[in-house]
């Protein structure tokens, strides 16, 4: 049994890109869970628009645009992420297709990484301006929290 050691190696060469995996889903899953809350937040917005007027419309109208921003940057975020998992699957593949095969698939393998790691990263750029916009429209104004004003 001359390959066992060489499967032994391929395996552990693959472990690090399957935990890498791992942390995509539950990355996945955390934006998952976000989309939902602002869909949810979004379908009460719509139901609320209908009975406003003025002031209070004006109001619902912005978080409406707000939240839709924000629906479209979990929903990019999250086709990066299946796009770098795809990637980090196709790079576990390749690993043990080089092995077998006795190809050199080295540098396409690299490139390949590199892509899903480039991939991951926009889509960490994207929770960000997704949470930085959640923030903001978190706000509380001045008028509530009763401020001193200085003269």
């Amino acid at each position: 049994m001359k390959d066992a050691p060489v499967i032994a190696q391929t395996i552990q060469l693959a472990l690090a890109p399957a935990f890498l995996m791992v942390a995509i889903g539950n990355f996945m899953n955390t934006l998952s869970s976000r989309l939902g809350r602002v869909v949810d937040r979004s379908r009460e917005l719509q139901e609320r628009h209908a009975g406003t007027e003025g002031s209070e419309h004006d109001a619902i109208v912005r978080e409406i645009r707000m939240v839709d921003r924000r629906i479209h940057l979990i929903g990019r975020a999250i086709l990066l992420l299946v796009l770098a998992g795809l990637g980090v699957g196709i790079v576990v593949m390749m690993l043990f297709v080089e092995e077998f095969a006795a190809l050199n698939l080295k540098g396409m393998i690299a490139s390949v990484f590199s892509g899903a790691i480039i991939l991951l990263v926009s889509a960490l750029l994207l929770f960000l301006r997704e949470v930085r916009q959640a923030t903001e429209a978190l706000r509380i104004p001045e008028t509530y929290l009763e401020l001193e004003r200085k003269l």
